[in-house]
Parts: structure tokens; C-alpha cells; sequence
């Protein structure tokens, strides 16, 4: 039983580690040598701490013996770059990065393409990147926490569905060039301190009473932790969330059955009716890429997925019986096929952001 907890565990996480001996290069498809696109008009960038706490310690501060006496500790704040274009759309977009990942996961793509961030700058949109509480720049905790090297990229690689290490899943949209695999592993930043759901939730309910009215935009571990910041924050317009991973809510009473996998048995959190029904007040929208098995496999990193999925088609079943707009989209139903866990970086990425923009449009989003 602790082995499939900790296996579940790490499923959910979606950790990706790894240090290569190799050094790192530029992706041989960089931005460097692609043809110079149009010229991006931006009339605001910067950045910033938000939400957090401080800690007092108590005494009086000595500036000769500089003990921790008096002093103080501000920590357990996100850290937020943002850009707004000329001509800025209503409502920016808050992209919240999975575990073991940080702001980087919508930046440029692997092999040097631009990633989500600037496709959607080019749409208009303000674009806030998120690093949580305790990682990547945001690395300034309240906990103490070890970091343990551990080789465990093959068993990622498979976890994203990128394929059955070695071999890469047929037509897969990503890069198979050595270099972009390369750039793929590098792109982790470990937790500093222990994860805390309420901790980083609280620091996206301050970057929104900060910033207004705004999109969610979650991949993975952060799409369940993004239903909690909603139901907490009505600034929060809308969710899109990426192959959401674990914390599905349900109402008292409406609470499916843990599903079991390969990788463990996936379940979901009751909330009261009350607390639930926050979410049926604004559009929701889930993707899932390709090569998610449809019966039980023997393979961990391809069955939690196949729960995964079906878990989320039930959350929107329930989130539209009392109500709501939640739309559950897994790509090659609707003729988009090879996509890994990270489609706003796939190849493809062009096609998933129009499918996106598509929906916020529909959605009455896009103003």
C-alpha cells in the first residue's frame, strides 16, 4: 500500500527531475534561426511578489550580533512576470505551471518555437506567468525542504506521453531531435519546502485581487488547486486547464468511487454543494492530448491518465447537472492526434492555441 501511495503520489505531482552529464545546448530549431515574425508592440512588462507571509521573530534586532532576533522573514509569495500588449483584450491570462515545472512551461517551446506566452501576447491578451510559492523564482519558503537528486527521466518520458522509452509514440507531436529532449529534462525547478495546496492557492487568490478580473489557465497538478482558487476568488472569469491531474471536487453526496490504475487509485475531494456551485458560474475547459489508453494498462505513466480522463468527464458531468459550463475536450476525438501531456508545447501548438482562442471567443472572453 505505500508503494502505490507513493507511486499515485508522484503520478499527481508530475514531477520531472533530472541532471544529464551532457551540456546544454541550444534546441537546433531555436528562435535564433527561425524567420523574424512581426514585432511584438508591448506597452507594459514587469514583475512582482504576491500574496505570502511574514514571520516575526521576536526580540530586539542587534546590528552587531545579528542573530535572527528581531528580525523578520517574508516568504511563501508567488512570483509573477507579466506583459500586456497595445490594445490589450478585456482579460489577461494567469498561466499556472504543473509540479516540477515554473514559468519556463509556457515560454519557448523545447525546440525553440514560441510557447504560449507570446501566442497569445500576439493575440492580444495580457499574458501573467506564475511561479507558486516555494519553486523556481517564488523559491523563498516558510518550511525548511531537501532537495534529492534521483535519475527518473525515462520514467517521465513515458509519463508524458511522449512514448515507451526508448521509442517515441508514432507521429507524437514532439521533437525528436536530441536537443529538444535535452532542453525537455532541463526544464525542472525542484521545490523548496514541502508543497502546501492552501498555500499556493491563497497566493493565486492575492494575484487576482491584485490584478482584477481575469482567465486561469492550469496544467496538471496546478488544475485542481485552480478549482479551489475559483471557488474562493470571483475574478477568476473562466478556467482552462491542461490534463488536470488530481483534486477533482465533488459535492457532498455526488463523490464517485476511488478508480483504480496501475499507477494507484485516483480520488476525488468533497466540498459542499455550496462551495461547488461557485464553479458552475463561469466557463470551464479541459484538454487532453493523445495515447491515453482506453482499457487498463500495465504501463503506470499511460493508466493514470486513462482515470484521469475519465474522472474529469465525470466533474463536468457533474459541474453541467447543477447548472454550469464545463466542456471536457480530448483532442483526438475532435480530429487532433499525437499530443503529449504538455500540448501548449507540442509541435502543434499553433493548432491548440486557435482551439483555444476559438473557445474564449465563443465564450464572449475574447473582448
Amino acid at each position: 500500500m505505500k508503494n502505490i501511495l507513493r507511486i499515485n503520489a508522484l503520478f499527481s505531482l508530475l514531477v520531472v527531475a533530472g541532471l544529464t552529464a551532457c551540456s546544454s545546448e541550444l534546441p537546433r530549431h531555436s528562435a535564433l534561426s527561425q524567420a523574424n515574425p512581426e514585432p511584438l508592440v508591448i506597452a507594459q512588462q514587469g514583475s512582482f511578489a504576491v500574496g505570502g507571509t511574514v514571520i516575526q521573530q521576536p526580540g530586539e534586532f542587534d546590528p552587531i550580533k545579528l542573530s535572527s532576533a528581531g528580525q523578520t522573514l517574508h516568504s511563501d509569495h508567488a512570483y509573477v512576470f507579466y506583459q500586456i500588449p497595445a490594445k490589450a483584450r478585456q482579460y489577461p491570462l494567469v498561466m499556472w505551471h504543473g509540479i516540477g515545472q515554473f514559468s519556463k512551461t509556457w515560454e519557448s517551446t523545447p525546440d525553440g518555437r514560441e510557447g504560449f506566452q507570446t501566442l497569445f501576447l500576439r493575440q492580444g491578451y495580457g499574458v501573467y506567468l506564475l511561479d507558486q510559492p516555494r519553486r523556481g523564482n517564488a523559491g523563498k519558503g516558510s518550511l525548511p525542504g531537501t532537495y534529492t537528486p534521483e535519475p527518473d527521466e525515462q520514467k517521465w518520458f513515458n509519463i508524458f506521453r511522449v512514448g515507451l522509452w526508448p521509442q517515441y509514440f508514432d507521429k507524437v507531436q514532439f521533437p525528436k531531435d536530441p536537443a529538444a529532449l535535452e532542453q525537455y529534462f532541463r526544464q525542472i525547478t525542484p521545490d523548496v519546502g514541502p508543497i502546501d495546496i492552501q498555500v499556493n492557492v491563497s497566493a493565486v487568490d492575492a494575484l487576482f485581487n491584485q490584478i482584477g478580473d481575469g482567465i486561469l489557465v492550469t496544467h496538471s497538478h496546478s488544475g485542481g488547486m485552480g478549482w479551489l482558487a475559483a471557488m474562493r476568488n470571483p475574478q477568476i472569469k473562466a478556467i482552462v486547464s491542461y490534463e488536470p491531474g488530481s483534486n477533482f471536487v465533488f459535492p457532498a453526496g455526488e463523490v464517485p468511487a476511488p478508480k483504480p490504475s496501475s499507477s494507484g487509485a485516483l480520488t476525488a475531494a468533497e466540498v459542499s454543494l455550496a462551495e461547488f456551485k461557485k464553479l458552475t458560474q463561469i466557463p470551464i475547459v479541459i484538454y487532453y492530448g493523445d495515447n491515453i489508453p482506453l482499457t487498463p494498462s500495465p504501463y503506470p505513466g499511460l493508466d493514470g491518465w486513462r482515470v484521469r480522463l475519465e474522472m474529469a468527464q465525470e466533474w463536468a458531468a457533474a459541474i453541467n447537472r447543477h447548472g454550469g459550463d464545463a466542456t471536457v475536450v480530448h483532442l483526438p476525438k475532435v480530429g487532433i492526434y499525437g499530443n503529449t501531456h504538455f500540448p501548449f508545447s507540442d509541435l502543434n501548438n499553433r493548432q491548440i492555441a486557435q482551439l483555444l482562442a476559438d473557445w474564449l471567443r465563443d465564450k464572449q472572453l475574447a473582448r
